[in-house]
Parts: C-alpha cells; sequence; structure tokens
C-alpha cells in the first residue's frame, strides 16, 4: 500500500495492468485508489463517492447477467445469487486476490483503513471504470474479476478438496433436460445436482452445492 506518497506514473501503470483497464482520464483512477484520511490530510478527491456509484453500477451488471443467465429462476432465488456476487465477503475476497490494495494511497498507519476499505475498493474502481469508459467496459470488469473468478472457485474448491482428502477427482455427468442442462457430480461418496442454461452452468452449480455438503459435513 502507498502511505503518505504521491502517485507515480510506473504505480498508475501498474494499477492499470493489475485492473486490466487503462484509463482515458487518469485522475478518475487516482481518485478511485485514494482513501479519505490522504484526501483529508492533502485535500482533493477520495474514492468514497466512486464507490457509491460503483456499488449501483455493480448491482445492476449482475442482476442482469443473472437475469440472462437462469431464465427459469424466480425473484427470490436470482436474489440469493447476486447476493454471493456482490456480498462485502465476496468483493473483499476479490480485492485481496486481485491485489488492488498495495495500489491504494492514504495516511496514517493500516489501523485507519478497516475492513470497509478493502470491501469497497473494487465498487470504487468500478465506479471509474464506468465514467471513463461506459458501460461496457465496466461490465467487461464484472465479468472479468466478479463473475469469472466466483464461477470458476467452486469447481476449483470442489477439486482441491477432493484431492486432499482422496487423492482422486470429481467425476461430472451431464444430461440436457428441458431445454437446459442438469450435471451431477460425484465425489467422497456423495453427489449433488445443478441446473443452468449451458454445461458449464449446470457443472459450477452442482460443483457449488456438493462442496457445501462435503465442508459442511467435516
Amino acid at each position: 500500500m502507498n502511505s503518505g506518497e504521491n502517485f507515480t506514473k510506473e504505480l498508475l501503470r501498474a494499477a492499470e495492468e493489475a485492473i486490466g483497464y487503462s484509463f482515458r482520464n487518469v485522475a478518475l483512477l487516482e481518485a478511485s485508489l485514494t482513501h479519505k484520511s490522504y484526501s483529508n490530510a492533502g485535500g482533493g478527491e477520495n474514492n468514497e463517492r466512486l464507490e457509491f456509484l460503483g456499488d449501483a453500477v455493480l448491482e445492476i451488471i449482475v442482476s442482469e447477467w443473472l437475469y440472462a443467465a437462469h431464465p427459469q429462476a424466480e425473484e427470490g432465488e436470482l436474489t440469493a445469487l447476486r447476493q454471493r456476487y456482490v456480498s462485502k465477503t465476496a468483493l473483499a475476497a476479490l480485492c485481496e486476490r486481485a491485489g488492488f490494495m498495495r495500489f491504494l494511497r492514504y495516511m496514517g498507519g493500516e489501523q485507519n483503513l478497516g475492513s470497509k476499505t478493502v470491501e469497497s475498493l473494487p465498487e470504487a474502481i468500478l465506479g471509474a471504470i464506468y465514467l471513463d469508459g461506459g458501460m461496457k467496459e465496466a461490465r467487461a470488469f464484472v465479468r472479468r474479476f466478479i463473475v469469472a473468478s466466483h464461477t470458476e472457485n467452486y469447481r476449483s474448491l470442489l477439486q482441491e478438496y477432493v484431492q486432499k482428502h482422496t487423492k482422486q477427482t470429481p467425476v461430472y455427468t451431464v444430461r440436457e433436460e428441458n431445454g437446459a442442462y442438469v450435471c451431477t457430480v460425484r465425489a467422497m461418496e456423495r453427489e449433488a445436482k445443478g441446473k443452468g442454461v449451458g454445461k458449464q452452468a449446470a457443472e459450477i452449480a452442482a460443483a457449488e452445492k456438493l462442496y457445501r455438503k462435503l465442508t459442511e459435513r467435516s
């Protein structure tokens, strides 16, 4: 993290590489990576307003994606699914995984930051991308860091868990049913089923259910 220092061109370029987006208006990038402790001490913008905007943009993009990806899901199910992607826990994990905190500009010790800083930083970055590049670039950021990482995560988690305990790998079986796909995944003498509009979505849904079953048991 960048305590009490101004941004350098090298640091900003590294931040853009980590984010996967090049800003036309670099001031937006700087603001998204500036904690209020820094702006309170030296003036200028911080990332709280961008966080507010990014929170709204994130919710509409994830809602839009889930609506298209799960045409048979009801409102309550879609709401529960969305929460997995936009929860503070999920955003904090994303921030840590992507390493965004190493670019944050702040003043004082790390004790001034708190957990909310980690949770809100991806939203601030998303808000800046939305203002700089519009909804198309905002969607690309969400797909790259939020949708893709979440959907792939359960398959990876399940495989790692099963291999750790049995030295084997989960077995997936997919069939088509009523215009959708149903996947059954088996491992460690347990099984779970998942449904999706595509084979990959069905496998991910099944992997998540089985992973939760196995870890809850243990």
